[in-house]
């Protein structure tokens, strides 16, 4: 396999369960699959499938039972927690339903607290914030506070964060869940768009057909288990 075509995204043989109490709940069971540089794919799958689970572990935030994560040239099931805090930092750029945007921050601010953690200083930190918030539209509400904007605006803002740190992949949980229809169309557009023109690479958790269709690629999870069919939407 040649460089160009490396993938990445490799997953193997992936197991991953929870435990309560006495009782081990297996969650995923040998999970095995790439995902292509620059790819939008859909996660689906009926409540309860693991879909959220793989999302977590792909993204560095929970740890496998067994099998390997290769995200670039990084087995990120090796590192250590401080070592995967700093992968996370520099590699993931997360998009969740319900924003997680801090209330008593400006757009901007909140745009800016992944750059925290880097070298960046504070005029540079800004810098970087405000570009990215012009690529989602909100130039003008960078001074604005969540509450003082719309659903669709706080996720705009949201998916700025996302990828002010210019990010390996971009994750994101339900992304439309908590939106209208006509702001859900907006954010997808946004997310398709970051694909194409910023050739982001996309994994997507969805439930929700609409969105699944703006992804390239559709895989399905039931009951812990990768259905082998790939689907792909048409171009």
């Amino acid at each position: 396999m040649t460089e160009q075509t490396k993938p990445i995204v490799e997953i193997r043989n992936l197991y991953k369960s929870y435990q309560r109490e006495s009782l081990v709940v297996p969650v995923l069971f040998d999970i095995t699959f790439d995902i292509a540089a620059g790819e939008f794919l859909a996660l689906m799958g009926p409540s309860g499938s693991g879909k959220t689970t793989l999302l977590n572990l792909i993204a560095g935030i929970d740890r496998a039972d067994s099998g390997s994560i290769h995200v670039g040239d990084i087995d990120i099931t090796t590192l250590t927690e401080t070592e995967l805090a700093a992968w996370r930092a520099n590699s993931v750029g997360f998009i969740f339903q319900f924003y997680n945007l801090i209330p008593v921050l400006q757009a901007v601010e909140n745009v800016e607290l992944p750059l925290h953690l880097t070298v960046l200083t504070k005029k540079q930190r800004r810098e970087h914030a405000q570009m990215a918030l012009s690529m989602v539209g909100l130039a003008h509400r960078m001074d604005h506070y969540p509450g003082e904007m719309s659903g669709g605006e706080q996720q705009r803002v949201a998916i700025a964060r996302a990828i002010v740190t210019d990010p390996t992949i971009l994750v994101a949980d339900e992304p439309t869940g908590d939106l209208d229809r006509v702001s859900a169309e907006e954010i997808l557009s946004m997310m398709e768009r970051l694909n194409r023109d910023m050739g982001k690479t996309i994994i997507m958790v969805t439930h929700d057909p609409r969105a699944a269709a703006r992804a390239r690629i559709l895989r399905h999870l039931d009951k812990g288990y990768l259905n082998d069919a790939v689907g792909q939407n048409p171009l």
